[in-house]
C-alpha cells in the first residue's frame, strides 16, 4: 500500500513523501527544506531514492541540494536554469517511474512558466497528482510570471483529470481561499467553510490541552471534563 505524508515546512508548505507500506525507499515533493525531511526520514528509517520538482521557487527547493549532497538520488524537475539541482529534465507527456508508480509529466504554467505537475493513474485505485502551487484546495496559486490565459488553461486541464483524483498541493491556504470564496459566492459556500472549521478545531482543543497536561484520550466526555476544569480554575 502507498503512503502519501506532508511534512510541513515554513509557515504553510507541505512536503510531500511517498513511500510503500514494508519499503524501505521513500520519493519527496518539493522539498523546501531539508531539516524536516532528514528528520522524517531518521524517524521512519526510509532510505530517500528521488526527489521530485514541481518549479523553481525557494520555498519548493531551498532544500534539495543538501539531500542530493547526502543521497545521490535522482532529481526530476522542469527544464530551468533557475533549478541547476535537477539531474533529470522532464516535460509535458514524459513518465518519471519511482517506487513502481507511473507518473506522468503535466505541463501547467501560470504560478511559474515552467511550473510542472505528476499524475499517476492508477495508485491503490485512486488516481493522484501532485500539482505544486498551481491547485490549492478552494484556489489556485498567484500569476507570478504566466498569463490569465495561461493560468485558466493549466486549470482547465487540472480538472480534466478524474473526480476521484487525489490532489496534493504545497501549501494550506483551504480558509483563506474559502474567505475570499465566500466574497465572490456567498453563502453557496458556507457549508464547505463550516466543514473546514470543524476539521481543525478540535486539534487545536486537543492541542491546547495537552500543552496544559489535562488530558490523554480522545473520548468526547473526558475532553469536556478537562476542559470544565481547566475553566474551573481559569
Amino acid at each position: 500500500m502507498l503512503h502519501i505524508e506532508p511534512v510541513k515546512a515554513f509557515k504553510d508548505n507541505y512536503l510531500w513523501t511517498l513511500h510503500h507500506s514494508g519499503g524501505n525507499q521513500a520519493v519527496v515533493v518539493d522539498p523546501g527544506d531539508a531539516v524536516p525531511v532528514r528528520a522524517w526520514l531518521k524517524e521512519t528509517g526510509l532510505q530517500l531514492t528521488a526527489i521530485l520538482i514541481t518549479h523553481h521557487h525557494a520555498d519548493h527547493i531551498g532544500g534539495v541540494s543538501e539531500l542530493y549532497d547526502e543521497w545521490q538520488v535522482p532529481v526530476y524537475g522542469p527544464d530551468s536554469a533557475r533549478i541547476p539541482q535537477v539531474t533529470h529534465v522532464v516535460r509535458d507527456g514524459d513518465t518519471v517511474a519511482v517506487l513502481g508508480l507511473k507518473l506522468r509529466v503535466l505541463s501547467v504554467p501560470g504560478h511559474t512558466l515552467e511550473h510542472i505537475a505528476y499524475y499517476a493513474a492508477e495508485t491503490d485505485g485512486t488516481p493522484l497528482v501532485f500539482c505544486g502551487d498551481t491547485l490549492f484546495a478552494a484556489g489556485c496559486g498567484r500569476m507570478f510570471e504566466g498569463t490569465p490565459p495561461m493560468m485558466y488553461a493549466s486549470l482547465q486541464k487540472l480538472a480534466e483529470l478524474p473526480a476521484s483524483t487525489r490532489v496534493y498541493c504545497t501549501h494550506e491556504y483551504t480558509l483563506s481561499n474559502l474567505k475570499f470564496a465566500q466574497a465572490v459566492l456567498g453563502d453557496a459556500v458556507a457549508d464547505r467553510i463550516g466543514h473546514e472549521q470543524r476539521k481543525r478545531e478540535d486539534p487545536v482543543v486537543l492541542a491546547a490541552l495537552a500543552c496544559k497536561q489535562q488530558v490523554a484520550t480522545l473520548e468526547p466526555a473526558q475532553v469536556f471534563g478537562a476542559l470544565r476544569r481547566w475553566k474551573d480554575g481559569f
